[in-house]
């Protein structure tokens, strides 16, 4: 589900970028089965249609590809309405993220008592190929290029449509091509890719975005089910983004828009 998905800075109809994963599984501590929900990123300005789509008191986990303000800045504030919530404070969220979330986050939130994080957020560190699993999700970080540390996220789980079937979603974060997004792209069913960049417009520009060719040439090279591109700054046109990605990928293609649900 697409929560924000404006590249560098909100735009005017789209927070920046954020995504909601849910799959349906058991609770090993009930037995039942329930919705897990885990959160990639959260930028500016997020929280708010994040309230609209989702829970956010009911996180099982957050899962951070860099610590670019426009990908994380909105935890500081999700940090205040978990923690100040009429019905007392919420339990830790274990947050996986690039080592330094916790410093980076602090020095966002700055010496107001009221945006310290610590008691809100159990931080938990990448280590490139290592499995996370949340319930019946499983992320498996993969290091991208671009400027910071960064990453992409493999996410495996049981399909909507068929529960003993698995599907798989891959999150390219923010990135140039690189080996990480060729692992990333390969054999998934859907590829959330970025697509900051034109071509002609930013060619002097690399080791930092993808342009809708670049994420359409990975997308085809893996094979990729599906190509949705994402974080497109307003100052682009997001035809000119998709037209770039439909020339080098013949799958089917989308822009993401907040609220999106793609179901798998």
């Amino acid at each position: 589900m697409v929560v924000g998905c404006a590249g560098s800075f909100p735009g005017p109809d789209a927070a920046a970028s954020g995504y909601l994963v849910q799959a349906e599984g058991p609770d090993e501590r009930t037995g039942a089965t329930r919705t897990w929900t885990v959160l990639m990123d959260l930028g500016n300005g997020a929280l708010g249609p994040l309230q609209r789509l989702a829970d956010p008191t009911a996180l099982d986990a957050i899962a951070v590809s860099h610590l670019h303000s426009d990908h994380v800045a909105d935890l500081v504030v999700l940090n205040v309405l978990r923690r100040y919530r009429p019905g007392g404070p919420c339990p830790p969220v274990a947050v996986h993220a690039p080592e330094g979330a916790a410093e980076r986050l602090a020095l966002m939130a700055g010496k107001d008592p009221a945006t310290e994080v610590s008691g809100q957020f159990a931080f938990r560190t990448w280590e490139p190929g290592v499995p996370v699993v949340v319930g019946p999700l499983t992320f498996v970080p993969v290091a991208v290029e671009h400027p910071v540390p960064a990453f992409g996220f493999r996410v495996t789980g049981p399909s909507d449509h068929d529960a003993a079937r698995t599907v798989t979603l891959a999150y390219t974060g923010d990135t140039d091509e690189c080996p990480g997004l060729t692992e990333l792209a390969d054999g998934v069913d859907l590829l959330l890719a970025e697509a900051a960049y034109l071509e002609g417009r930013d060619d002097g520009l690399r080791g930092v975005h993808l342009t809708g060719r670049r994420a359409g040439l990975a997308a085809a090279a893996g094979g990729a089910g599906r190509l949705v591109l994402t974080h497109i700054p307003a100052w682009n046109d997001p035809e000119e983004t998709l037209a770039e990605a439909r020339a080098a990928y013949a799958g089917p293609l989308d822009l993401a828009r907040t609220g999106d649900v793609h179901v798998l």
